[in-house]
């Protein structure tokens, strides 16, 4: 009876073991290869532009500058004082910010809707400022989205919604702001959910594979959601000591109600 046990104990510890090739991220043949060349650039990869474009139920912050005097310019306010929609930052202080509504627009003071859907913060505050122009002088515009945030969900270090404070970021700095991947998680077949326009995309990521730098994915979107699923070993890592022990003691059991029946 000896033997199948340790069968059995040396089967599930083989089982429970993880190899390095599924725990590091963006290989190429370089998993624990020795004599690799150091201080030198060894590949290189064009990076695809990104800049994210807003859609509706992006939260911006619109603030106008200007030369004229505040009583007479009627762009001094932020314009999502309006409605009120606002976020803490650093220090207690406050932004607000307008909601972009089903039709791609927020509104301006006196001027009305403004079309911004489809356009970068760049595009935006350019437009804005061109349209400021005709009324006040030398009108400087900056724009933020408030909104940018990713959630993060599965065999993670903490479950979490992150609000990213910049447009253009990998997936990889995203995963790393909300805290990592764990040890037990499947880094090739991370599930990827995402809000473009009217609908919902589903995309399995791998980024054990260094080629994800030319992934249409490689920078996440406002909104993103990234289901992050276990290693077919968790079970056994988890559960390996409390199975043992069940193993064991059925196993004394048997034994002992054999030894009683002879």
């Amino acid at each position: 009876m000896r033997f199948p046990l340790l069968i059995i104990i040396t089967v599930a510890l083989i089982s429970s073991c993880v190899p390095n090739k599924k725990l590091q991220l963006m290989q190429k043949n370089d998993v624990n290869v020795k004599g690799l060349p150091k201080d030198s650039v060894v590949r290189t990869y064009a990076l695809d532009t990104f800049q994210y474009k807003v859609q509706p139920n992006d939260v911006l912050f619109v603030r106008f500058e200007s030369l004229t005097n505040k009583e007479f310019d009627f762009f001094n306010q932020s314009v999502g004082q309006q409605q009120g929609l606002n976020m803490s930052i650093g220090g207690g202080a406050q932004l607000f910010g307008d909601l972009v509504d089903e039709k791609g627009e927020i509104p301006l003071p006196v001027i009305g809707q403004v079309k911004v859907a489809g356009m970068t913060i760049f595009e935006i505050g350019e437009k804005l400022q061109q349209i400021a122009a005709q009324y006040i002088e030398s009108p400087i515009v900056k724009v933020r989205l408030m909104n940018y945030r990713i959630t993060v969900l599965g065999e993670v270090n903490s479950e979490s919604t992150v609000t990213l404070t910049n447009n253009r970021v990998s997936m990889i700095e995203a995963i790393g702001q909300a805290g990592g991947l764990g040890e037990l998680a499947d880094r090739s077949n991370i599930k990827l959910i995402r809000q473009k326009g009217g609908q919902t995309e589903v995309v399995y990521l791998n980024l054990l594979q260094e080629d994800f730098f030319n992934s249409p994915y490689y920078y996440v979107y406002q909104n993103d959601v990234l289901i992050v699923p276990p290693l077919k070993q968790r079970p056994f890592r988890r559960y390996f000591a409390t199975n043992i022990s069940l193993v064991v003691t059925t196993i004394s059991l048997l034994l002992l109600a054999f030894n009683l029946t002879k």
